[in-house]
């Protein structure tokens, strides 16, 4: 398989959207269900996935967001948060929603708006996973973009929320 075949190349860093940040490590021929198809073989840190070439694996991988391009993130995480539903329901369908953006703005306003929730209110599991998921995604995006290990993302990232409550 030629890796022309393919918007992503071997050795590309990615964003799976549930994943996370990866790396495509090859181009991968795999039958699946009767039926040949072209895989990205991407490796996060804790697994492997095979992502499909077509439309619908394209649209699960991104790059990552440039580093001219955080500023902008980080304008969004010093804001004021935007108010959560003290419902659980509508709030876990609220995260939901901002989850399916799969953009890296979304993941901001998630953690941005759990933290300041969390400063007042008790969250719950659903909105405890949320916010860890969310966290590590951003830290981890963050971290590659800029060149700085997870720690300093981390401090920094306390820094802009003005609080140590994650």
């Amino acid at each position: 398989m030629s890796e022309q075949d393919a918007s992503f190349q071997v050795g590309d860093q990615v964003i799976h959207w549930i994943y996370g940040l990866g790396e495509i490590t090859q181009l991968d021929e795999k039958v699946v269900s009767g039926q040949t198809g072209k895989y990205y073989v991407v490796r996060t840190s804790d697994l492997t996935l095979w992502v499909p070439l077509d439309k619908s694996g394209e649209n699960c991988l991104r790059f990552p967001t440039p580093a001219r391009d955080f500023h902008t993130l980080f304008h969004i995480l010093a804001s004021p948060g935007e108010a959560l539903s003290p419902d659980r329901f509508e709030r876990k369908t609220q995260l939901s929603e901002r989850l399916q953006e799969r953009t890296i703005e979304s993941i901001c306003r998630i953690v941005r708006d759990l933290v300041d929730y969390k400063r007042t209110k008790k969250i719950n599991e659903y909105d405890q996973s949320t916010l860890a998921r969310a966290r590590t995604f951003l830290l981890n995006e963050w971290s590659a973009a800029l060149s700085v290990p997870v720690q300093q993302a981390e401090q920094e990232l306390r820094d802009l929320l003005k609080t140590n409550v994650i």
